[in-house]
């Protein structure tokens, strides 16, 4: 495994492939006020590419048009998150999406526990550390430790799908997750128009 790291932007002629496992580091958890520093990214061969941001500019052009790409299926765990944060300081929007937590929830019915180390750890004998999960990400210059956690996070993305997958069809809810799926821009949106925790569709 290797994990590289990028100042700015993808390189240029990188090729990750029809399918990329997403995710994203940012200052905190509140989309439109927390900056985002750092995004990742793995093809699923067992490497990593860390995009870490210039927080001035957010001049990406080649990850943008990776993130936009509708024949390029992104795969995260708490799409709703990510797909805010791209949205809001990228500028773009982000699909299409997969999302392993979404597709979790739809057919491990027989748990709450459905945080990627937990997933992680009973679909795949995964323990995936989370230790450096509360850090600056804004820092000019990231560990080892930031590196490592980061990449970790995309690593078995890919694996998880397959499992999750299978599950969905098993129970026979692969089209609802699709659509879940589809409507992901749609709540992040909404997340960040001032609606995050209110259910427009609750009677009340």
């Amino acid at each position: 495994m290797t994990n590289y790291l990028h100042k700015g932007d993808l390189p240029e002629g990188l090729d990750l492939g029809p399918v990329v496992a997403v995710d994203s580091e940012t200052m905190g958890l509140i989309p439109h006020r927390d900056p985002l520093c750092v995004v990742q990214l793995s093809s699923g061969d067992g490497h990593a590419h860390l995009v870490q941001l210039n927080r001035k500019t957010y001049d990406a052009p080649r990850l943008k048009a990776l993130l936009s790409d509708r024949k390029v299926l992104k795969i995260f765990h708490f799409a709703r998150f990510d797909v805010a944060a791209f949205r809001q300081w990228l500028a773009v929007d982000t699909g299409p999406v997969y999302c392993t937590k979404i597709a979790s929830k739809l057919c491990r019915t027989y748990t709450d526990r459905h945080g990627l180390k937990d997933v992680s750890r009973e679909l795949l004998g995964i323990e995936i550390s989370k230790q450096q999960q509360s850090s600056d990400w804004g820092a000019d210059q990231l560990s080892e430790a930031q590196i490592d956690y980061a990449a970790s996070d995309v690593l078995h993305l890919h694996a998880l799908k397959e499992k999750l997958d299978a599950m969905l069809a098993r129970e026979g809810r692969s089209a609802l997750a699709d659509a879940c799926f589809a409507f992901l821009p749609v709540r992040a949106a909404l997340d960040l128009a001032g609606w995050p925790e209110t259910d427009i569709f609750a009677h009340s």
